[in-house]
């Protein structure tokens, strides 16, 4: 974790002062001082977007795990009292175990869909949860991939990369945003040279812009944050395959495939149920039904994709 963090932070450095560069370039282009016509220099707009941008993300990586408990309704398993309970346990130890990394809190949550999800600031200190309708409906095979899946995320430390990433990409939209917001109008606004002329003129083009590009970058941002979490299924997928077999992986996929209709159909016709931890929180999981904008700003990749590249990943590497 703490080499990822120190990356992360030599690339929000690097981002910073590429950034702070251009927008000084911008300003002095169209003589502007903004410590003068903003009360505040560029520096520090730069390091207030940056505490916006990294503190929503860094606050909900560390509380994560308090909330998804409270939210999903999550019920630990302390100690096991079922055949289900001891199995899952087991099958967690074992994974954690190969996969190198601390045991990790194990629960299950009651939901009728086939979910599971990982998550916590620590890849030696997660949490692991399955949802009921996946150890009543799925196989122990299948159930071991899934769980094979979700450890994979842990020991890859993707709750923290995407939490960092999440940081960067937030910060570059606050910044960009209000220089660019400011830029303009001081453009629009200003009676003459280095002045803002009508300042509620100013400070009502500067509101519409801003609120605008934040939007548009937003947007942006998603898109590229959805990049990654495609990016980290395939990964996911394949350690999970590497720890318990290609086979399994396909096949706990296959069985999604074919649920995943079934669901869409009922959501569709009954529409969301907000009560269902399921459907409130499928970014955790391994499955997402819901597809939000289709492609570009999907969370997952669509499931025949997914068993698609285990397959080609068996025939490579023989799994």
């Amino acid at each position: 974790m703490l080499t990822r963090g120190f990356f992360y932070a030599a690339v929000m450095i690097a981002v910073l002062l590429v950034f702070g560069l251009f927008m000084s370039l911008c300003f002095s282009l169209m003589e502007i001082d903004p410590n003068a016509e903003f009360g505040v220099p560029l520096s520090t707009i730069i390091i207030f977007a940056a505490l916006f941008g990294f503190g929503g993300s860094l606050i909900s990586l560390f509380l994560s795990k308090t909330m998804v408990k409270w939210g999903m309704k999550v019920q630990i398993i302390e100690t096991p009292s079922s055949q289900d309970e001891i199995w899952l346990v087991d099958t967690v130890k074992s994974l954690a175990a190969k996969k190198g990394v601390g045991m990790p809190e194990v629960g299950i949550y009651p939901s009728n869909e086939m979910n599971a999800f990982a998550t916590g600031w620590n890849r030696n200190s997660a949490l692991v949860c399955v949802s009921r309708g996946l150890l009543s409906t799925m196989s122990r095979d299948e159930c071991e991939a899934v769980l094979g899946h979700e450890m994979s995320h842990v020991s890859n430390g993707d709750m923290v990369t995407s939490s960092l990433l999440q940081g960067v990409l937030n910060t570059f939209v606050y910044a960009t945003s209000t220089a660019i917001s400011m830029v303009v109008a001081m453009a629009a606004a200003k009676g003459g040279r280095n002045s803002r002329g009508n300042p509620v003129l100013f400070h009502m083009i500067f509101r519409l812009v801003n609120s605008v590009l934040q939007i548009v970058f937003g947007i942006g941002a998603t898109m590229v944050l959805m990049k990654f979490s495609r990016w980290r299924e395939y990964r996911a997928d394949a350690g999970a395959a590497e720890a318990v077999g290609a086979d399994k992986m396909i096949a706990a996929l296959e069985v999604l495939q074919k649920g995943e209709s079934a669901y869409r159909s009922r959501l569709e016709r009954e529409g969301a149920d907000e009560k269902d931890p399921a459907v409130a929180m499928p970014a955790f999981c391994i499955s997402d039904p819901r597809k939000v904008f289709m492609g570009l700003m999907a969370s997952h990749p669509p499931l025949n994709e997914r068993i698609r590249a285990l397959k080609d990943l068996k025939r490579q590497r023989h799994l």
